[in-house]
């Protein structure tokens, strides 16, 4: 049992060690049982075939009123609106994911949740000058999901990245300037293919990546979260999906500084 423990021990303390340390956050140990189906290859996006259809309608009011087109949040206007926040958090926590629930619910339940929890996680905080400043941000469960409580770490690694969508990657928002931007409209099941290829196409064609035929300097994520990645082939195989500008075969990739200042409108 004490060699199990030390085991356990060590792979945490080696996470933590790691160059991608401050994102994975030695969390995700644990989905506390929530479940997470994969995803076709081809995710399309439709609302049949689910046990439960989530009304998101109250978080798109929110971040259509407080979340610039280009990703900046009005911290101080989701204060204001503390009140219906409230509301769209204690809805979301009564709804306890199944098996039943379509991969499309669940992935926009997951990606509104982690989300949402965030800038409540933010709210709690404010004014703070990064998520980083708060003490386990990623590894404190305070995210209830019906009698269950999860941490932001263990949404990420142990559910959303085990759904086979290395696209979620691009939706969900740590609150900070290198972080692909918080979207002004809620993801859906309706619409979730085409939501994920926007966020996807907007986070590697804006200036988090510097990309040329010949160069690319890329964002941290796609170091950190390689593998994701890699699963039919390299990262400028998958980059060139939603480029622009292709890069050829073959170009060495060298990874950008992360800016982790929060993603605040002031």
């Amino acid at each position: 049992m004490k060699k199990s423990f030390l085991n356990l021990s060590v792979f945490v303390i080696g996470i933590c060690l790691c160059a991608s340390c401050s994102l994975l956050s030695s969390a995700g140990l644990t989905s506390k049982g929530l479940p997470s189906t994969q995803a076709p290859d081809k995710l399309t996006s439709t609302t049949a075939n689910s046990a439960v259809n989530v009304d998101h309608a109250l978080w798109d009011e929110l971040l259509k009123k407080h979340v610039k087109s280009n990703g900046m949040v009005d911290y101080k206007g989701f204060k204001n609106d503390r009140e219906k926040l409230n509301k769209y958090l204690e809805m979301l926590s009564s709804q306890e994911p199944t098996k039943d629930w379509s991969v499309q619910e669940q992935l926009a339940y997951y990606i509104n949740l982690y989300n949402a929890y965030t800038v409540d996680l933010i709210l709690k905080n404010y004014p703070v000058k990064s998520i980083k400043d708060i003490k386990g941000a990623w590894t404190n469960d305070f995210v209830k999901v019906g009698d269950k409580t999860i941490s932001l770490g263990g949404i990420e690694n142990s559910i959303l990245r085990k759904m086979n969508e290395p696209r979620i990657h691009f939706a969900i928002n740590c609150a900070s300037m290198s972080c692909p931007k918080l979207m002004n409209e809620a993801y859906t099941a309706a619409h979730i293919n085409e939501q994920l290829d926007k966020a996807a196409t907007e986070f590697i064609n804006s200036d988090k990546n510097d990309i040329s035929k010949n160069s690319a300097k890329l964002s941290s994520i796609f170091d950190w979260y390689k593998k994701d990645f890699t699963e039919n082939g390299t990262v400028i195989d998958y980059v060139n999906q939603f480029s622009n500008t292709k890069i050829n075969s073959g170009v060495s990739i060298t990874y950008k500084n992360y800016d982790w200042n929060l993603n605040d409108t002031k």
